[in-house]
């Protein structure tokens, strides 16, 4: 077994309860296609409610507070890079990715995967 599979040497295995909440907090990320910064607000409320519950909803929630700081970060960086005429098809890239990566990671949670996400600054820890 590897270090990501869901039932490790001397702990017990992850519940189902846990893998519902380490899903909703990759997929409380969608709340940024309606509220402004809504894919940072909605992992952190998740992190912040849930991570002394448990040790696999808190690292997946802070992982997909990360994934999303550094998108936000991104979308930052291809808004300053329009005036070049490459930040829209920049941002285009960087929102297909950023969805692709957001279902992944939840489907990955969902079956209780401790999930990390290739790129992402890890600035919560």
């Amino acid at each position: 077994m590897t270090a990501d599979m869901a039932f490790e040497p001397g702990r017990d295995a992850i519940t189902a309860d846990e893998r519902t909440w380490g899903m909703l907090a990759h997929l409380s990320a969608l709340a940024g296609l309606v509220v402004p910064l809504g894919n940072v607000i909605g992992p952190l409320i998740v992190w912040l409610a849930r991570r002394e519950r448990s040790p696999f909803v808190a690292g997946q929630a802070r992982e997909a507070l990360n994934f999303n700081i550094t998108v936000a970060f991104g979308a930052v960086v291809c808004y300053g890079l329009t005036w070049l005429l490459v930040g829209i098809p920049l941002f285009v890239a960087l929102a297909l990715y950023w969805l692709g990566m957001t279902i992944v990671a939840a489907i990955k949670a969902s079956e209780g995967v401790r999930y990390r996400h290739p790129v992402a600054m890890r600035l919560v820890a």
